[in-house]
Order: structure tokens, then C-alpha cells, then sequence
């Protein structure tokens, strides 16, 4: 790894990203990644951005597909963030954890807040892709107004970690 690389890796690795699990199946069955580039772009209409390495076992699928589920996660669903992001194993074995959406995507539906959405573009990078995504359905317990909210996990300097009221600085 050159020096700029590294660079480039070290102060994103200190810089925190909240976590996401994103969903999708183009027809030879469901995949699962665990994003931190997860943003959001705009709020009308809804519009959502990640990126996928092209090392992922899952972008393949999302290259082909037309629509994804982004799960945006709390610290509670810690196992939900590990599960998409270990490697060689079957995410959707456990059929408790989701289900499939009217629409054919996959949704596990214990997520904090989770958009389905149309890809309506991508931008190939250098070792990945970037996804435009326009939410056309949302849902989960943090969209409701008056629902408690759940501390978010996020993801810095390799460990995982959850955000409380003991985290707040500033007002």
C-alpha cells in the first residue's frame, strides 16, 4: 500500500460512519452487505447513496438490480451489521430475522428505520460503484414520530460503538 493510500485509509478508519445493511435480489437469490457509506442525499424526493467494493460477494447483484432496501441500524441490531458483514455464509438462513417485501426485497425487520427504493443511477470508481437510490417506501420504528429512538451504532477505527446521551457535546 503506498503512503497516500494509507493515509487515505487511516483517516477514514478514525472518521465515524453510521451503519447500514443493504438488501437486494435481481432474481438468483437475496444478498446482504453492511455499508458505512450510506448518505443521505436529498429529502425530495427521498434519495439515498452508497457504495459497494467490487470485492463484495453482494455487488453483482446490486449491479443488476433495479431496487434495494437500505436498513439503517441502531446499536441494537449489532448482529444484524455483523451478520452482513461476515464473509462464506448464508445471511438469509435464519427466516426469522426477515422477510420479503410485497415488492420481492428482502427486509429484516428488526431494523431501526429501513427505505426501498429504485436505483436510478450508478457511478463506477476505481475499486467500487457508487448507488443512487430514490426511496419509494420507508418504514421502521425510527420514522414514527413519536417512537422512542434508539441509540445509533456506528462504526469507528475498526470497532463497533453506540452513540447515548453521555456522547453529546453540545446542545
Amino acid at each position: 500500500m503506498n503512503a497516500l493510500t494509507q493515509q487515505f485509509v487511516t483517516a477514514f478508519r478514525n472518521h465515524p460512519a453510521g451503519v447500514a445493511l443493504v438488501t437486494a435480489d435481481a432474481g438468483e437469490g437475496p444478498v446482504a452487505m453492511t455499508a458505512t457509506s450510506v448518505c443521505s442525499v436529498d429529502a425530495d424526493p427521498p434519495t439515498v447513496a452508497f457504495s459497494a467494493s467490487a470485492r463484495s460477494s453482494s455487488t453483482p447483484t446490486l449491479l443488476r438490480a433495479d431496487t434495494v432496501v437500505v436498513h439503517l441500524l441502531s446499536s441494537r441490531q449489532l448482529d444484524l451489521a455483523q451478520l452482513g458483514a461476515t464473509s462464506g455464509i448464508d445471511r438469509f438462513a435464519d427466516t426469522s430475522l426477515w422477510r420479503r417485501l410485497p415488492t420481492g426485497e428482502p427486509l429484516f425487520t428488526n431494523a431501526a428505520a429501513w427505505i426501498r427504493g429504485r436505483i436510478t443511477g450508478t457511478l463506477p470508481a476505481a475499486g467500487g460503484t457508487l448507488f443512487m437510490v430514490e426511496g419509494e417506501e420507508i418504514g421502521g420504528r425510527h420514522t414514527e414520530p413519536d417512537a422512542p429512538v434508539e441509540p445509533p451504532l456506528v462504526y469507528h477505527s475498526r470497532a463497533w460503538h453506540s452513540l447515548g446521551e453521555t456522547s453529546q457535546i453540545a446542545v
